[in-house]
């Protein structure tokens, strides 16, 4: 998986988990979790996902192949089983899970159609989900910025599988597959709390703001300010997850 995440989880959670953990709860809709099922969730990052798969009386087991975030994950779930792995080479037998799901994942893997392979191995239904760039309010937001300001765009191969038709084509060697959109909507306090979440170096949009030098970093501040409409209190960005399922006849 990319570099981009080779931060701490409060980092993470600051930034992604206000959303993250919002679309958890749909996602597992979507993948057809329900009490009782061995479940893998497969990048669990920080764990939005995992703890609403717990919470929904499931036998889960994570993988993350991020080392922080598996401190954290075994940190958080101290009776759960975790494994520090990429989803290319999972250390499981074949046909050992209900449903592997993952979240907010594909677009880091570093070969996603071997991790679709083994996740369709070792599980008979795989659901998979990322945030479109278009449909997710933050992002397009610092694309319309980069673009003001004359920089770069954030990392170019995160912006792979971010469609349906990138996730169905992903998963359709694998079987027939059902596909979903799934909404949500983040709070921060103000823009300073939006600001401070950015410069926390997460993914992509945080490795972009970071990059920039103090002349087009000021630049950027001003841009997105008045992207949001030169927000002066509380205020909500909209973000929209492309979801895709497939289960093995």
């Amino acid at each position: 998986m990319s570099g981009v995440f080779h931060i701490d989880e409060e980092a993470y959670d600051d930034f992604m988990g206000r959303y993250s953990m919002r679309l958890a709860p749909l996602f597992a809709d979507f993948a057809g979790v329900r009490a009782g099922q061995r479940l893998l969730d497969v990048g669990a990052g920080t764990g939005a996902l995992t703890r609403e798969l717990v919470r929904r009386g499931s036998d889960v087991v994570a993988v993350e192949p991020s080392p922080m975030f598996t401190r954290a994950l075994r940190s958080r779930f101290p009776e759960m089983e975790v494994h520090e792995a990429p989803a290319e080479s999972l250390p499981f037998d074949d046909d050992v899970f209900d449903v592997a799901l993952a979240q907010l994942v594909v677009a880091f893997m570093a070969d996603a159609p071997a991790a679709i392979r083994e996740l369709t191995r070792v599980a008979r239904t795989v659901a998979v989900c990322m945030w479109g760039i278009a449909e997710m309010q933050m992002f397009a937001a610092i694309d319309h910025t980069a673009a003001v300001i004359g920089a770069e765009r954030a990392e170019p191969r995160a912006r792979l599988y971010r469609t349906l038709p990138e996730l169905v084509a992903l998963l359709e060697p694998h079987g027939e597959v059902e596909t979903a959109e799934l909404d949500v909507v983040a709070g921060y306090e103000g823009f300073d709390d939006f600001w401070s979440a950015l410069g926390r170096q997460v993914g992509p949009a945080g490795a972009w703001l970071h990059g920039l030098d103090d002349e087009r970093r000021a630049a950027a501040r001003e841009e997105l300010h008045s992207y949001f409409g030169n927000p002066d209190g509380r205020f909500e960005l909209w973000g929209r997850a492309f979801a895709a399922r497939v289960t093995r006849a």
